[in-house]
């Protein structure tokens, strides 16, 4: 698969990858280019200014939750018939899942793309030690091959010819320079950028302005040859087809499977969706701070992540449309449920009411809870049967306080030992994030039990 692709990478976090990575799809986009956009990591929000960016679904490639051996497949579904792909990493190059090594880090995703890493640096108290640190990145791994620098948060003309005389030797070309640009820095929350659901009409203005800086700044044309010299990449493209089988009638004659959306719930993977209508789901969208009923001949419903406690009142508000949803799973009808989708499914949130389908109470935290989960399943749900093991990221600022009547949906087995999540009736409702592309017949069991 000859795809043009860069990664683009950063010591540390903070150092500038999203600017650089959006702004160049954005960019490159404008000029007419078809470009895939692709995350590192479990990440939602960054895949969602690509998705802007680019007009194309952001795809994210995490070899903890998918495994090594889905990133090229992954990789090779985004970016079928496209002119170019850019990957955005995740944290520093070389960080990935706690105490495992390389897995799921930037760079062992580049190595599996066999793609040309772009180090973007973050240049702002530094002059000659960049080029140390920048031979360091370089030379630690010697299959990461990092084919040019950008220099972030550059002070002055004299502070960029100081970083670049700095850069002749090292080996690596300095492929861009960006001066500080605060005013159109994306703004953040406790759980990072804010989404572009939230605010497109911003984030619109947001996206043209990096591409307008990486224009100014960047030698886009070294950067596109940088991306051609990638060699083919082996990889036969995933697709939710060959995952699942249909058994729901297709999508105009399947179970309707409805699927939050809107600005609280804007956390999901594309491949979700696209596996429910393989297996023959038909596939609807509703916004719970705006629709007061469920689609039309709903049979199952599907909760994902996002920020409800942003909208807890709004959410509470909406009072037909979580009576709705409670009538739902009172029915005994299939409910899946994520992090923010668990918490609209409690009796409520920070004192506003949700749906009450949960004995459980959730509020705030100062503590973030963060990290990879290796998980089992206690007993059998509508998603996995008991025993079905796999691996999901934790990241949420919440707590429940539960009652009692449901078992749990999760025994975490690392990197520590708890049950986690609610199992009832056909609810199945956890703060871990999975990624169904990994574990397809957690899909195919969900359809199923609509049909049923």
């Amino acid at each position: 698969m000859p795809v043009p692709r860069l990664v683009i990478a950063a010591p540390a976090s903070g150092s500038g990858k999203t600017t650089v990575a959006t702004g160049l799809m954005a960019l490159l986009a404008a000029r007419g280019l078809a470009v895939s956009p692709h995350k590192v990591g479990p990440d939602y929000i960054d895949a969602g200014y690509h998705a802007l960016a680019t007009g194309r679904p952001g795809r994210n490639l995490d070899a903890y939750l998918c495994g090594t051996e889905l990133i090229g497949p992954l990789f090779a579904h985004g970016a079928a018939g496209c002119d170019v792909a850019v990957v955005e990493g995740v944290m520093g190059l070389y960080d990935g899942a706690a105490g495992q090594g390389e897995l799921a880090s930037t760079a062992q995703v580049a190595k599996l793309l066999r793609a040309p890493v772009v180090l973007v640096v973050d240049a702002s108290s530094q002059s000659r030690s960049v080029a140390a640190l920048v031979h360091g990145f370089a030379s630690w791994d010697p299959e990461v091959r990092i084919g040019g620098v950008i220099l972030n948060k550059v002070g002055s003309d004299r502070h960029e010819a100081l970083l670049r005389e700095a850069l002749d030797e090292s080996g690596v070309p300095v492929l861009g320079a960006l001066r500080r640009a605060a005013e159109i820095e994306t703004p953040s929350r406790h759980l990072g950028l804010v989404p572009v659901a939230e605010r497109r009409s911003e984030a619109v203005d947001v996206v043209r302005g990096l591409a307008e800086r990486v224009r100014a700044g960047c030698d886009v044309e070294g950067l596109l040859r940088l991306a051609r010299s990638a060699p083919p990449l082996e990889a036969e493209a995933w697709y939710a087809g060959g995952a699942v089988r249909e058994t729901g009638g297709g999508a105009r004659g399947g179970p309707v499977v409805a699927v939050a959306g809107g600005a609280a719930f804007t956390f999901s993977y594309s491949e979700h969706a696209e596996l429910l209508r393989a297996a023959g789901a038909d596939v609807v969208v509703f916004d719970p701070l705006r629709d007061e009923q469920l689609p039309p001949g709903t049979r199952g419903v599907v909760i994902g992540g996002g920020f409800p406690e942003v909208y807890a009142a709004e959410l509470g508000a909406n009072e037909p449309l979580r009576k709705a949803v409670a009538e739902l799973a009172r029915s005994g009808a299939p409910v899946a449920a994520e992090c923010a989708g668990l918490l609209y499914l409690a009796r409520s949130l920070d004192g506003a009411p949700m749906c009450g389908v949960l004995d459980a109470d959730a509020r705030m935290s100062e503590r973030l809870t963060l990290g990879y989960r290796e998980a089992v399943a206690v007993g059998d749900s509508v998603l996995a049967a008991a025993g079905t093991r796999l691996r999901g990221h934790e990241f949420h600022r919440t707590v429940l306080e539960p009652g009692a009547g449901a078992a749990p949906a999760w025994g975490l087995v690392r990197p520590e030992r708890r049950v986690e999540g609610f199992v009832q009736r056909g609810v199945h409702a956890s703060y871990l994030h999975t990624h169904w592309a990994a574990a397809p017949a957690m899909a195919q069991r969900f359809v199923e039990r609509c049909v049923a």
